[in-house]
């Protein structure tokens, strides 16, 4: 029997557009208090308007580790516990290696990883505690997969799937559960870096997937009993086969 989300509290990353904006919708329909994070104050006190007092707009820099640090603190401080997690946020660079900038794939990989990782590690110790929680990273099919145009994104993404791996592993024992989404393309802002080329083809022959419909999976890993976890879900445009 599914679990409710009535009651719950969930944090989500990057929550200001995009996946985590649907993702945390979904959660507030379905009776959750969401703090939506990210570091656009003013989309999130819009959203925070729109869906009312269960939709928490939590400021956060992902690039600045003081701005983070602070950021479990005041979950708590609000809310008292943390029953989800979903690491969301993240950026996006395509193209070829020789003709990237480094400092632009240094920032996507604090972004894609490090902060990642440090979000987590923040969660940790209140889940620990409270002996159960669950713990969802947005990774990409370019973490099942190495995708030629986007190398250090794929990279990015492979590492955090191997934290998810790794991380599941040593949270068993206290209950915890740690799962992993994996979405093709979605029709969000971090588009606008594809190559024109491959973004056009990708239109033309509806390879492309809605925010929505990655909320949807991450419903069903989320209400699923507590003896059972949904350990990853790739979703790809049926049209796709990377």
């Amino acid at each position: 029997m599914a679990e409710s989300l009535d009651g719950k509290v969930v944090a989500i990353t990057g929550a200001a557009a995009g996946i985590g904006l649907a993702c945390g919708k979904a959660c507030v329909e379905a009776g959750a208090t969401v703090f939506f994070i990210d570091r656009d104050e003013a989309q999130l006190q819009a959203i925070a308007a729109e869906l009312g007092e269960k939709a928490i707009p939590l400021v956060v820099d992902l690039l600045d580790t003081k701005s983070m640090d602070a950021m479990m603190p005041a979950i708590l401080a609000r809310t008292g516990r943390l029953d989800v997690f979903h690491a969301n946020a993240g950026s996006y660079i395509g193209g070829d290696l020789v003709d990237g900038n480094p400092d632009d794939f240094d920032r996507m990989l604090n972004l894609n990883v490090n902060a990642v990782y440090r979000t987590v590690h923040s969660v940790l110790p209140h889940m620990i505690e409270r002996k159960t929680g669950d713990i969802v990273v947005t990774t990409s099919v370019a973490g099942h997969e190495h995708i030629a145009w986007e190398p250090v994104y794929s990279a990015s993404k492979h590492a955090v799937l191997t934290l998810v791996y790794t991380l599941r592993r040593q949270l068993i024992k206290h209950g915890i559960r740690v799962s992993s989404i994996a979405p093709g393309p979605v029709i969000t802002g971090l588009l606008k870096d594809w190559p024109k080329e491959n973004l056009e083809k990708a239109k033309a022959n509806g390879s492309l997937i809605e925010p929505s419909e990655v909320a949807e999976a991450l419903m069903f890993m989320l209400t699923r009993p507590r003896n059972v976890n949904i350990r990853d879900i790739v979703i790809l445009p049926a049209s796709q086969d990377i």
